[in-house]
């Protein structure tokens, strides 16, 4: 399996030490798995509808407070 460094804020790695029970490598490896599902599965219609509709709302508010 290939190596990947990572970069995390000094806070973040201080907080993270404190839970030495968790293996960051597997979460960090399970949330770059969710993610690339995430990518590769289509936009559904609905989603399409609910982010149009968010968008036309926003763009009425705004035409509104002129």
């Amino acid at each position: 399996m290939p190596n990947m460094t990572l970069a995390v804020p000094a806070e973040l790695h201080e907080e993270m030490k404190q839970f030495t029970e968790i293996k960051w490598s597997d979460v960090a490896r399970q949330a770059f798995s969710q993610k690339v599902q995430q990518l590769k599965t289509p936009v559904t219609d609905e989603e399409i509808d609910r982010i149009s509709h968010m968008i036309k709302k926003e763009v009425r508010k705004h035409f509104d407070s002129l």
